[in-house]
């Protein structure tokens, strides 16, 4: 019966920087019976030396890191031949550059940092099965790609480069329905995200353009064309 219960398990290597994320994560993952966090690290250096040693089923990978992010971490493990380890890229940001890089390099899911118990659940077990997964608009966004792989391939880091004050695609969404005085939670519904989300959109958008308030959000936005 316990050889039954170690075969079923699925162990788990944690790579943020924040210790504060692993905690949170670890305690969620631990609920699970047959789940198990065999090992954390804070960078991507120490994910590949930790793959290397233990061979976890799944890494859970922070996108950005000090020294080496999650992206590079995943693109150097998957060229390695034979590695059976799985890896999903968490990530506050859902910026359509950052999930076809992520795609690219090898990784078999990708996670918003806000996504709930019972997805992050979902997605282990699925790219332990070997299947792919990808959550709500991040899935769109892959989509999309397939169906038109010059545009999101080619033009989009380009226009990522010559958007005033560096928005993403999504940034720019918020901003036009925020000027059109729509409340996060209105938003959320709307483009499908939590609210939480949402509010680091707002958050990320108002600090790249540098204003405080809605007014000087607009006179800027008017400025710069962006409506």
């Amino acid at each position: 019966m316990g050889d039954t219960v170690l075969q079923n398990t699925i162990s788990i290597v944690l790579a943020d920087d924040h210790l504060l994320v692993r905690d949170g994560i670890r305690a969620l993952l631990e609920e699970e019976s047959n789940l198990e966090v065999i090992g954390e690290v804070s960078n991507g250096f120490e994910a590949l030396e930790m793959v290397k040693s233990h061979t976890p089923d799944v890494l859970i990978i922070d996108i950005r890191m000090p020294q080496m992010g999650g992206i590079e971490a995943v693109e150097q493990l998957n060229a390695t031949s034979g590695t059976k380890t799985k890896c999903i890229i968490l990530s506050m940001h859902d910026s359509e550059e950052y999930i076809l890089k992520s795609v690219q390099a090898g990784a078999a899911g990708y996670l918003l940092k806000d996504t709930d118990k019972n997805e992050f659940i979902k997605a282990i077990h699925t790219v332990h099965e070997g299947g792919k997964y990808f959550s709500g608009d991040i899935s769109n966004v892959l989509v999309n790609n397939l169906l038109h792989p010059n545009s999101s391939e080619k033009s989009q880091p380009k226009k990522g480069k010559e958007t005033p004050f560096d928005l993403t695609n999504k940034e720019l969404k918020v901003l036009h329905l925020v000027l059109q005085g729509f409340t996060n939670k209105e938003i959320s519904e709307k483009l499908q995200n939590s609210k939480r989300t949402i509010e680091t959109h707002r958050f990320n958008l108002m600090k790249k353009m540098e204003v405080k308030n809605l007014i000087d959000l607009s006179k800027k936005a008017t400025k710069y064309n962006l409506v």
